[in-house]
């Protein structure tokens, strides 16, 4: 395999940064976005990470970090602040999982009740599939 080859292969995830954050921060927020991004049975991920450190020495948390993810067909947002460059990788992580992880599921991500009566909806509850009773069983 050609380096070519392997590049094409791995996600295109940008990390950029802001302010005075060090090498050591952005290997390792490297480190962690290619782990989350590039996990077997996620849908291709493209877009930005922008990590940015305050210059305010008396800001309490100086360190926060922007995700802005194409996962798929749907988008991806992930927001987090910290006190170090490695809290924040480390919290910005478990968020990118939650969040990746959410859009990588098939279907319908929200609760789809029926319409009601008035909307032209249906008076009684559908039996689910499978069930014994029919809709005739239905009391009228």
């Amino acid at each position: 395999m050609t380096s070519k080859d392997a590049q094409s292969t791995v996600p295109t995830v940008l990390l950029r940064s802001d302010g005075e954050v060090d090498g050591e921060t952005l290997a390792y927020a490297r480190t962690k976005i290619d782990a989350i991004v590039g996990r077997p049975g996620l849908p291709a991920a493209t877009g930005e990470v922008r990590i940015t450190r305050a210059a305010a020495h008396h800001a309490d948390r100086p360190w926060s970090a922007t995700a802005a993810l194409h996962v798929g067909k749907r988008e991806v947002v992930v927001l987090a602040e910290a006190a170090t460059g490695r809290e924040l990788v480390d919290q910005l992580q478990d968020r990118m999982r939650r969040q990746t992880d959410k859009a990588a599921r098939p279907g319908h991500h929200g609760h789809h009740t029926s319409a009601p009566p008035w909307r032209g909806g249906s008076p009684t509850p559908r039996p689910k599939e499978g069930s014994a009773r029919t809709a005739e069983a239905h009391p009228a």
